[in-house]
């Protein structure tokens, strides 16, 4: 996981104007989550009541959001994953994850989200309990991404309110960056690990419930 410092999200600006569109004149409400992380506060609620993982293709990300959200307006919701590759020491498993994300980014988009795959996953040996090498996929980036998103947001005066989910403490000092320019920054997190140094950072925290997260596990169909 990369440090961030404004530093970063200065030489970063570029790359993030190229790929968020501003409504120029209008001041936003943005909510940004990080996607893997979400996905596994969610499927630890659902571990936790001996319940499978959810089908994320199936999941509906947005009954869930519009409820915990119903009383804040807002113009523009954004998933963040990092790009999956093909491994060679693990080229089905690899292709298996590039096709999930692809049904899930599909998912969310007719959901209404905006999807930005930034960062990369690697596949790398590690040691496991058994003592045999076994492989691993890390996520690395997205943290990065979307701290200078924040920044760059909140530096151009064009959001007057982000609400961040992901429990990632490393978003701390952006956090700071963005409050520090009286913009107001909201923790949404989940009632079973709560993290914090994030309540304690942002301007406040709405918390998840575990019977919210079970009530959406599939979409609902839309009769016509």
């Amino acid at each position: 996981m990369y440090p961030y410092t404004p530093q970063l999200a200065a030489r970063s600006a570029g790359v993030v104007r190229a790929q968020i569109c501003y409504n120029s004149g209008h001041v936003e409400t943005i909510l940004l989550i990080d996607g893997e992380n979400f996905k596994g506060k969610i499927r630890s609620v659902f571990k936790d009541t001996k319940k499978d993982k959810p089908v994320w293709h199936e999941y509906d990300f947005k009954g869930l959001l519009d409820k915990v959200l119903k009383d804040i307006p807002l113009d523009r919701k954004v998933f963040y994953f990092a790009r999956i590759k093909e491994h060679d020491d693990s080229k089905e498993k690899s292709k298996q994850l590039v096709e999930e994300q692809r049904q899930l980014k599909t998912h969310l988009e007719k959901q209404g989200f905006e999807v930005i795959l930034s960062g990369r996953v690697r596949g790398q040996m590690e040691e496991g309990q058994s003592g045999k090498k076994v492989l691993v996929f890390k996520e690395k980036g997205v943290d990065v991404k979307i701290a200078v998103d924040m920044v760059s947001l909140a530096c151009d005066k064009k959001v007057k309110e982000i609400i961040l989910g992901s429990s990632d403490s490393d978003l701390q000092p952006a956090i700071k960056e963005v409050r520090d320019r009286k913009i107001s920054c909201v923790y949404l997190g989940f009632e079973a690990q709560p993290n914090k140094g994030l309540s304690f950072t942002t301007s406040r925290t709405l918390l998840i419930r575990n019977s919210e997260i079970l009530e959406f596990e599939k979409t609902q169909q839309t009769l016509i």
